[in-house]
């Protein structure tokens, strides 16, 4: 299991020093790592990803035989939304994630996690952010919902708690998020595409399920050291949209 989450605070950092993916770092191991962890992931959720995460691993060029390269994703990802990735140490804070978000760049960390640590890290590591976000990157849909909630969140920086609402809406979304397709529970939150355990409990039957509802995200509050409690399942990607308005409206009213 990871405890994903790029938003969360970990330092006041305003800006973070210009890193670069030094691809001669991987080492064999590394190499191998990757190789493991993209053929266990892929197997686990080949069934249940949503429909445009094998799609968009294909048009991505993702392979087990090879840790991605930063630069041909940003090539890829230009012609598909315009998007790309930058190197970060590790999770960033929120105004510094949301900022950058909001100029189509992400944040991914560029280590792997060591073969002991295959089932657990404490914070997301480069599979997490490549195989889990990458993917999400290049699609259309989920980048204009991105674009949405960074642009909140520039609008509504000065007001911590609206912050750490539209912290809360991307967690149980983008992190961890549910759909249905053709009445078939389906898998599009990173924090669950990047786990093996996240992948297996979330569709165990044993969480809870919950229809997606701005109001009932925004009063949950995140866990990031265990199992999620519950999942909100959306029927389609247009009520993210839909959630983002409904979010600045609640809090445009109570201010």
């Amino acid at each position: 299991m990871i405890s994903p989450g790029h938003y969360l605070l970990i330092s006041q950092l305003n800006e973070l020093p210009m890193l670069m993916q030094d691809y001669s770092l991987y080492t064999d191991t590394d190499q191998q790592t990757w190789s493991f962890l993209y053929q266990r992931q892929l197997k686990a959720v080949q069934q249940h990803a949503y429909r445009y995460f094998p799609e968009a691993l294909a048009l991505l060029g993702f392979s087990e035989k090879k840790i991605p390269g930063f630069p041909e994703l940003n090539n890829r990802l230009a012609d598909l939304t315009g998007w790309s990735i930058y190197a970060v140490p590790g999770l960033i804070d929120n105004a510094y994630f949301f900022e950058q978000m909001n100029e189509q760049r992400f944040g991914a960390t560029t280590w792997l996690r060591k073969p002991e640590q295959m089932d657990y890290l404490e914070e997301p590591d480069m599979f997490h952010d490549v195989f889990g976000h990458v993917p999400l990157l290049a699609d259309p849909r989920v980048c204009n919902y991105l674009s949405a909630l960074a642009g909140a969140a520039q609008r509504f920086s000065f007001n911590e708690d609206v912050v750490e609402a539209i912290a809360r809406l991307y967690w149980y979304t983008i992190e961890f998020g549910l759909i249905k397709e053709k009445e078939q529970l389906k898998i599009y939150g990173a924090g669950i595409l990047s786990s093996i355990s996240e992948t297996q409990y979330c569709l165990s039957g044993k969480p809870r399920l919950e229809p997606f509802d701005v109001e009932q995200v925004i009063a949950t509050p995140y866990i990031k050291d265990s199992f999620q409690e519950q999942y909100f399942v959306i029927e389609d990607f247009a009520e993210l949209a839909a959630g983002v308005k409904q979010l600045e409206h609640i809090f445009s009213t109570a201010l």
